[in-house]
């Protein structure tokens, strides 16, 4: 992959496909003035299994990098743990070990070299002195409400919130000054916290950073987007390819509606992007569908934008989209599943970071013994006694009969 060197070029790729971008003049004056290599971090908390919307950060991760940017991936293990305790803290460090090891399975399986990329896992520096001392400053210059209004689309809400989910957005915007970072990369989701470290980073004597955001992958049900926490509208970079078409065919998926389709923006924002790196030229698409031919042959389309006009004049079937749409990922994926079913250590670590819970072993009830009719207190009921005492009193009665 060539490193692209002019700054406005460097701009363009940097904010290429993203939904927002936050004080790009910071961007600008270090590629322009500077003239050095943006720092850029782009962070994720280990909780469930990374799913198919890992892709589009990752081709963000890969524009940076053709662009000649210094980019760390945080590994937010202590993040995982203040949300809501989505990730228990003896798995959690298993967990980012994992989520190291698929992000590198993924750019590897598009073709970007990971060989500049830096990671660090957070509690490496989050439980230091100063970063402690950090935390309190700030908490000293912010409110309740003003932290519980920046997590509220990133921390999972409930009726009665535990404390942690209130240092979560506090620890993000400090990570931009431990990181050396010039910006913070992450989904439109992280917007308010975003906007909380520009407004306060600076009440603790620390400079303002720009913010990139990518739009949200929209997931396989109705509404709202891929997420860890919802098995059903998502697909583990790990799936198998006959669960795959199952999670794909039971998509939904209206015939007509292109606003909200997780199927399309998955060829918008996943297929063509990869394959536009992978070309290493912009426009490149192409997108097939092996429809047998008794419903008419095989489909090809050479845009996005020609998949949506089909699909809204009606010309291009939910069932097609799905059957296309389904082999698509199943290709994308396979040789990060190849690559982790040749890695003992993958797999150990996957199995470490999320054990198969054992199933509880019921006790065997008790068979009541059919003592027959010679013993003591035969006759006078056959229910066993209810307690020692009153065993004791029937062989009292017992022996006196005798």
């Amino acid at each position: 992959m060539s490193i692209v060197t002019d700054p406005e070029e460097q701009y363009r790729l940097i904010t290429k496909n993203l939904q927002e971008t936050l004080n790009g003049q910071i961007i600008k004056n270090v590629l322009e003035v500077e003239k050095r290599p943006l720092k850029i971090y782009w962070g994720t908390a280990p909780t469930g299994k990374p799913h198919c919307g890992y892709f589009v950060p990752m081709i963000k991760l890969a524009h940076f990098l053709k662009a000649g940017c210094e980019v760390t991936v945080l590994l937010a293990d202590l993040h995982a743990f203040l949300d809501n305790m989505k990730a228990p803290l003896e798995v959690v460090n298993f967990r980012a070990k994992y989520y190291e090891y698929i992000v590198k399975a993924i750019l590897r399986s598009i073709g970007v070299p990971i060989e500049k990329l830096r990671f660090v896992v957070g509690s490496s520096y989050q439980l230091s002195q100063q970063y402690t001392m950090d935390i309190f400053r700030l908490s000293n210059v912010m409110t309740q409400n003003d932290a519980k209004r920046a997590g509220a689309d990133v921390v999972k809400q409930v009726s009665n919130p535990l404390l942690s989910g209130l240092i979560y957005p506090l620890m993000q915007a400090l990570d931009e000054e431990h990181l050396g970072c010039d910006a913070q990369f992450g989904g439109i989701d992280q917007r308010k916290i975003f906007v909380m470290a520009e407004e306060n980073l600076h009440s603790i004597g620390y400079k303002k950073r720009a913010h990139l955001m990518n739009p949200m992958v929209p997931g396989l049900g109705q509404g709202g987007k891929m997420s860890a926490s919802d098995p059903n509208s998502k697909i583990d970079i790990l799936e198998e390819p006959k669960q795959i078409r199952k999670k794909v065919n039971s998509a939904f998926c209206a015939p007509g509606e292109v606003e909200g389709n997780g199927l399309i923006a998955f060829l918008e924002y996943v297929v063509q992007p990869i394959q536009e790196l992978k070309a290493g030229k912009e426009g490149v698409f192409s997108f097939e569908i092996n429809r047998p031919e008794k419903y008419g042959g095989p489909i090809s389309f050479d845009s996005v934008d020609k998949v949506k006009a089909d699909y809204a004049s009606g010309d291009l079937s939910p069932v097609d989209l799905k059957a296309g749409v389904a082999d698509q990922i199943v290709a994308l994926l396979e040789p990060i599943k190849a690559e982790f079913d040749a890695d003992p250590e993958f797999q150990k670590i996957q199995a470490q970071g999320y054990p198969v819970a054992q199933p509880k072993k019921e006790k065997k009830e008790k068979k009541v013994k059919n003592k027959g009719t010679f013993y003591p207190g035969a006759g006078k009921s056959q229910t066993p006694p209810a307690s020692v005492e009153k065993v004791t009193e029937e062989l009292k009665d017992a022996k006196l009969e005798g």
